[in-house]
Formats: structure tokens, sequence, C-alpha cells
């Protein structure tokens, strides 16, 4: 690797450690915040809107990169990110809040992108050792995150957002600093003119003959997952006010960390993704029976444990599964596709946990919005088993093969983001 890239990958790794650190700083504190002092709904309206403003900036970002070059877009992304999270301090009341997601939700659809583009732009043989420093990095921040947001939780707003707005200034200043201009490229225009500003040619991936019920999958299990984010710091400010509403992602933060690579390889190796996918939710599933029965410390403890098996293997099985099932001439259109329905079930799951809150301590059932989760993990459980075997696209491969691609899809099939 030379110099020049060294220091982008630093750049890179070094900006998303500091924008995952700061998001988990916040997110948490403010949601169970508008919980306690406006409803679930709210919290998760709130939520909803910076997945609204990441999907629309999907729509933008080759406009806008081609027109300034990968770097600025990087740059001007974390930008608005900053500032809409430094004015969040200052701001009063949901619809404030809301509209300020909003723009924190476009300033990340764009931005995120733009690092990736620059991890893509490495040589082919570097690209796995960048994506899986990426992708550490990302974990790390998380975990960083959520114990500072501990610290932080019984501070003023102003001061928690103030706090916030300096690491994502820091990630616009490193990113900016390391990231060379030649190292980012600027977009090529489309061959019929000039890239638009704004395009919808992203829902022409949107449909993938053949695997559109696969999708539909993959968006309930990130309407699950964002579920579990936006629910369990109300439910924290609910059952267990005394401890911080940052503490559960310390336990999935640190799980992940450390189970992810050794438990996705052992289960890969041995079991078809539809299989390893159908652990993973039945580890959801058990996971949101222990919040909704137990409620209290020690059950949210084993909730988090069980949890993190959804991202651990759920996740990369779902890529490999695909990448088996959509024959390679659809690929490029499974990705758009990829990303539609995980920013729609982001979207879903975040309403549906507030609405589903609000609705269980209106009936007087403690613990109901848990159990319709676990309802879905689990049938979303039976459908990864009565589809796992094996399709066409499939035959002729062998065990070897299929490491290779279960290697291949840890590294770079795991780069996203939470929140």
């Amino acid at each position: 690797m030379t110099r020049e890239r060294r220091r982008a990958l630093v750049g890179v790794v070094g900006g998303i450690l500091l924008a995952n650190t700061g998001s988990y700083i916040w997110f948490p504190v403010l949601v169970a915040t508008l919980g306690g002092s406006d409803s679930g709904f709210w919290a998760g309206v709130v939520m909803c809107m910076t997945y609204v403003g990441r999907l629309l900036a999907t729509f933008c970002y080759e406009g806008i990169a081609a027109r300034s070059g990968v770097r600025t877009a990087v740059f001007l992304g974390t930008a608005l990110e900053a500032v809409a999270l430094g004015l969040m301090g200052f701001a009063d009341g949901v619809l404030a809040y809301s509209v300020l997601a909003f723009f924190i939700g476009f300033g990340s659809g764009t931005s995120f992108p733009g690092l990736k583009n620059v991890l893509v732009s490495f040589p082919e043989d570097e690209r796995p050792k960048a994506f899986s420093a990426f992708q550490m990095a990302g974990q790390v921040g998380l975990f960083g995150g959520a114990l500072l947001g501990a610290a932080l939780a019984d501070v003023g707003l102003r001061t928690l957002f103030t706090v916030v707005f300096v690491f994502f200034a820091g990630f616009c200043l490193i990113t900016s600093a390391l990231i060379p201009r030649q190292g980012a490229e600027r977009v090529p225009d489309s061959p019929g003119g000039r890239v638009p500003l704004f395009s919808l040619a992203a829902f022409k991936g949107i449909e993938v003959r053949g695997a559109t019920r696969y999708f539909l999958l993959s968006a309930a299990f990130w309407s699950l997952s964002l579920g579990f984010v936006v629910g369990i710091p109300l439910h924290m400010e609910e059952y267990v006010p005394g401890w911080a509403p940052s503490a559960p992602f310390w336990i999935t933060g640190l799980s992940i960390l450390v189970l992810q690579y050794p438990l996705f390889q052992l289960l890969s190796k041995r079991f078809s993704p539809g299989t390893v996918m159908a652990v993973g939710l039945t580890g959801m599933t058990v996971a949101f029976v222990a919040f909704g029965a137990g409620r209290t410390g020690p059950w949210v403890v084993v909730g988090c444990l069980t949890v993190v098996l959804g991202e651990i293997l759920f996740v990369p099985s779902f890529d490999l599964w695909i990448s088996r099932r959509v024959p390679e001439h659809r690929l490029a259109k499974a990705m758009g596709a990829m990303h539609f329905f995980r920013s729609a079930g982001n979207m879903a799951g975040s309403l549906a946990a507030g609405i589903l809150f609000d609705l269980s301590r209106s009936l007087g059932v403690a613990g109901g919005n848990w159990y319709v989760a676990a309802l879905l993990a689990a049938g979303c459980a039976l459908v990864c088993l009565s589809g796992r075997r094996s399709g066409p696209a499939d035959e002729g491969r062998d065990g070897a093969d299929a490491d290779v691609d279960a290697e291949a899809i840890e590294h770079e099939g795991t780069v996203r983001e939470n929140v």
C-alpha cells in the first residue's frame, strides 16, 4: 500500500470511528428523553427522519460528487451533519428535532457513500484489509460512543450535543486533511451529458426478477434491527431507569467485536446461508421474548447477548445468499435493491418501535411491543428455513467455494452503518 493510500485509509477509518462514537453518544439519550417527555411515537418519528434524509441523499449523491468530487462531497455531507447536530442542543420540541434529524440523515447519506468510494478506489488486493479496518473502526466507535453516552446521560442536551458536534467536526477535518484529491476522483458525467443533481435512477434496482421476496425479508430484518435500536432506550427509561439508556449498546458492541468473525466463520462452513440466517433470527426472537418477559437489568443483559446474533449472522449470510441466487448480470441491480429495502425497513422499524411501545403501555400489556417483534422474527426465521436449499446458481459449487465466499463476505459484505 502506497503512502498516499495509507493516509487515505487512516482518514476514512479515523472518520468513521469518530462518526460512530458521536452517533452512539446522542441517539440513545435523545430517544429516552423524548420517550419520557413526549411519547415513544415521537421518539420514533425523530429517528425515522434521519433515515428519510439518508434515503433522499441516495438520489442526490452521484450528482453532488460529479460536480464537486468525492472528497468535497464527504466534506459537505459531514459538515452538514455536524452543524445539524450542534443545533440539536439549541432545539426545542419534536418538530425542530425532526427537521434537524432529516439534515443529519442527509449529511450522513452523502458522506458515507463517499468514504466507501475512496476504499473502492484502492487496488483489489488491498480492499479486504481496508474494508475490514473500516468495519472494525465502526464497531469500536459504537462501543466507545455507548460508554461516553452513559457518562453524559445526566448532562443537559446542549452540553451533550456540543460534545457530539466536536466529534463530527473532527470527522470533517480528518477526512479532509488525509483523503487526497487525486485519491478520490470526480465521478464521471453520464454518457448523455452531465449527471443530474437529483435522479430517481436508483429506483431501477428495486425490482430484481425472482429475488424481490428475499429483499422483503431483508426489509423485515432491518425493521426488527431498528426496532431494537429505538425500542431499547425507551425500554430502559421505563423499566430500568437506574441504568444509562446506552448501557445495552455496551453489551451488543463488545459482543459483536468478539464474536462476529469466529462465529460466522464457524457456522457458515457447516450450514447453508438460509440456516445461518435462521439461527440469527432465532437469537433475536429469544432476545425479544427476554425483553418482554423479564423487563429487568439481568434480562436486558440476556437479550443483548442474543440479539447480536442477527447482526453477526443474518447480514453477511444474506449477502452470500443473494450472490448465489441472483444471476451475475443482475447483481448490480441487486445491490441497489438491497439499499432501498434496507432503508425502507429502517424507516418502518423506527416508527413501529415507538408506536408499539406506546400501545403496549396504553393497553397495560408490559413488554407487548417485544412480543410482536418476537413473532415477526420467528416468522422470518421460518421463511429462511423454507428457502435454505440452494438455488440454480449454486449448482456445481463445492465446499471450498463456499468457504471463499464466506471469507469475502466477512471482509466486504458487512460494511454497513447502524445509525
